[in-house]
């Protein structure tokens, strides 16, 4: 079995347009990569006739025409829904007037896929709605690397003193984007000028996406792209992810695979593997942050069985755990070849 993973514009020009961006789509390429490596699977991450499997990752034009090369070959083409209408219409400015247009084109792009593994439950249904069918769709968790984010106790001073977070820090990582949550996150760090809030994650132009106001709370940094994520996570007290969007959020596995108390908006894409006042707190709206955030804070014995369970939701989670899971899927794939 050989597999070809395909990231499209990963290879152009050296990488240059997913240089030191960070997104869970990267984070979930490299999982992919390592989840072959530990099975024994060979693999390439450019074309080639040998392949067994294309699997894609974001399938824009030149995807299209490797689908239908590896079709005329016989080959079988999976494809990862990591983008759907509904977020990317809030990732740039321009994209909300062209959300009817995206939606057609993924339908179409997802739709030659002999398989499409969908992040969650969540985006299953929504491609359901585009008219694919459920059968050619599988729920497939992007899923977390142990390996590489891990409670580290001198990760977490390092990066403290580094970033000057001397107070207990509220923060989270992502790119800084409106759909994110960007308003809540400033509007808590202005409610509680007694803690520190700090958002790791790329920062983009303002020709791209609403930028951040002139002015920030005192108690708030942005720290644009950083290098090493577990460093940032193990610096936080509390993560929260304010966004109104999402497919999966790697970054809730990964700040749950660090022990950190989670705290996200109640959506969909959410349940069930969320489970509020379990493994997380849920805020329904945006008021109902704050008062979430002062549970955790006020409630210790619940800080720490939020810890608790975050943990144990990464352990379930784990790339090595859905190995097994993987290798059926392909070759239950590759029997139902002609």
């Amino acid at each position: 079995m050989k597999i070809c993973l395909y990231l499209e514009f990963y290879n152009f020009w050296g990488g240059v347009l997913f240089k030191n961006i960070g997104t869970g789509l990267l984070r979930s390429y490299e999982n992919q990569k390592k989840i072959l490596r530990s099975l024994g699977i060979e693999f390439t991450e450019r074309w080639d006739d040998s392949c067994d499997i294309l699997q894609i990752n974001t399938p824009w034009l030149k995807s299209l025409y490797l689908i239908k090369k590896a079709h005329r070959l016989g080959k079988k083409v999976i494809i990862w829904s990591h983008v759907t209408a509904e977020d990317a219409a809030q990732v740039f400015w321009f994209n909300r007037f062209i959300k009817g247009l995206i939606k057609k084109y993924l339908a179409y792009a997802y739709g030659r896929a002999d398989l499409v593994f969908c992040p969650s439950a969540y985006t299953k249904s929504l491609l359901m709605a585009y008219g694919l069918p459920g059968e050619k769709l599988m729920v497939q968790s992007n899923g977390v690397d142990l390996k590489l984010f891990y409670k580290d106790d001198k990760k977490r001073r390092e990066y403290r003193r580094i970033h000057g977070l001397d107070k207990l820090t509220v923060g989270t990582a992502g790119l800084v984007i409106p759909r994110k949550g960007v308003d809540v996150f400033l509007q808590l760090a202005a409610k509680y000028p007694q803690y520190q809030f700090v958002w790791f994650g790329k920062i983009y132009s303002k020709l791209m996406a609403k930028g951040l106001p002139k002015t920030l709370p005192a108690n708030v940094k942005f720290t644009g792209y950083v290098d090493d994520m577990c460093a940032a996570f193990n610096a936080l007290d509390i993560f929260i992810f304010p966004s109104y969007e999402e497919n999966q959020g790697m970054v809730i596995l990964e700040a749950a695979a660090v022990g950190l108390p989670i705290l996200v908006r109640d959506i969909p894409v959410y349940n069930p593997w969320l489970k509020d006042g379990e493994n997380c707190l849920k805020a329904k709206d945006n008021s109902d942050f704050g008062p979430r955030l002062e549970k955790i804070i006020a409630d210790k014995r619940l800080e720490n069985k939020l810890r608790k369970e975050a943990v144990a939701l990464a352990r379930e989670e784990d790339i090595e755990v859905l190995n097994k899971k993987l290798v059926a899927t392909y070759r239950k794939l590759l029997q139902s070849r002609p």
